[in-house]
């Protein structure tokens, strides 16, 4: 890999994604043939938000690989409690470690401890804005239930504004030929416009859709999502949106017989248990197809034999994201990035327009 940190999947050379998908089917085919392949590494995990899939994952993909592990799942029994900066915390941390793994509740923290750290870095989500991971198991799911990547129809349903898994999943999916995006939901958590954009500059298709049961039929792939309560401003907010899409028996008998329902879970109440035992729900595979991916990858990272913290980064402008979730509004020593588009300056941490 020619990234030493994976922040964002779709900054991966095409080549190397395909390479991983491979490799990640060769460990599906025979897990137990690469069991000691990390001997003698060091994980650490920085999970300053709740987590069981995917802190789990990556803790049994490194133990299956034979190596170790260290770190917290809760940032209230580390000197975080104390103040402790992201920049201090990462650069101790990536002393003991061969990889560290962080997920944060601020966007643009993964990016951000790449600066700093002897050692590479893997965003495992950074608040609303990325989950290249659970991308890696979504499309391992795909290459293996589906066959293609590309000239798809996926229907993308529930909280499009705040879901991670799915601003990742579209700025990887959309880098493939012929796929249509059909975005499913409330006008309140439509994509953001910066990733609507992408999709059309990638050459792609988009749609907007209020209804399940009418988007159902075309779709070769329904990406459901929950809505996620700790993202809301307010409980009011919230029970506004809730439970406004859901899969049951009736709408899943409308789509077509090879179509696959993905989910990058937990689910609350948006796919009723009723769908569990039909053929197209792929979503529990999906979480072992999840393991296999991060297999691949922390093997093919820590291939990475170059250690040290990167040269220092200065300024590119004088400007100050204005997205209230940014990592910056936090660690303010942090440099401040931006790249130049069409529509002005971009924080390079948040992808936020200013």
């Amino acid at each position: 890999m020619h990234l030493r940190d994976l922040i964002d999947l779709a900054k991966l050379r095409p080549s190397e994604l395909s390479d991983i998908l491979r490799f990640a089917g060769e460990i599906a085919q025979n897990p137990r043939y690469y069991r000691g392949n990390c001997e003698h590494k060091i994980m650490a995990t920085l999970f300053y938000e709740p987590s069981t899939r995917t802190q789990l994952s990556f803790q049994a993909a490194m133990l299956r690989l034979g190596g170790r592990l260290i770190g917290f799942d809760d940032p209230d029994n580390s000197s975080v409690a104390k103040g402790e900066s992201l920049k201090d915390t990462v650069r101790v941390i990536s002393n003991y470690a061969d990889v560290l793994v962080i997920r944060s509740p601020w966007e643009g923290a993964a990016l951000a401890a790449g600066l700093y750290t002897r050692c590479p870095v893997i965003n495992a989500g950074d608040g609303g804005h990325l989950h290249p991971t659970q991308t890696l198991a979504d499309l391992t799911t795909l290459n293996y239930t589906v066959g293609r990547l590309d000239n798809l129809t996926v229907g993308l349903c529930g909280d499009n504004k705040n879901g991670r898994t799915v601003h990742s999943l579209v700025r990887t999916l959309s880098k493939y030929k012929n796929n249509h995006f059909v975005l499913i939901s409330t006008p309140q958590l439509s994509l953001p416009q910066y990733l609507q954009e992408e999709i059309l500059a990638n050459g792609c298709t988009v749609e907007f859709s209020d209804s399940l049961e009418k988007s159902i039929p075309a779709l070769d792939v329904l990406y459901m999502t929950r809505i996620q309560k700790e993202r809301f401003a307010s409980p009011e907010e919230y029970e506004r949106q809730k439970g406004v899409f859901v899969l049951d028996k009736a709408k899943l008998d409308l789509a077509k017989p090879t179509m696959r329902v993905l989910h990058p879970l937990p689910r609350v109440d948006e796919i009723t248990v009723e769908v569990d035992d039909d053929e197209r729900a792929a979503y529990f595979a999906q979480t072992e197809y999840g393991l296999y991916a991060r297999m691949a990858l922390l093997q093919r990272i820590m291939e990475h034999e170059e250690r040290g913290v990167p040269p220092t980064l200065k300024d590119t402008h004088s400007a100050h994201c204005q997205n209230p979730r940014c990592i910056t509004q936090k660690e303010q020593y942090l440099p401040r990035l931006f790249d130049e588009t069409e529509g002005g300056l971009c924080c390079r941490y948040c992808d936020q327009k200013l």
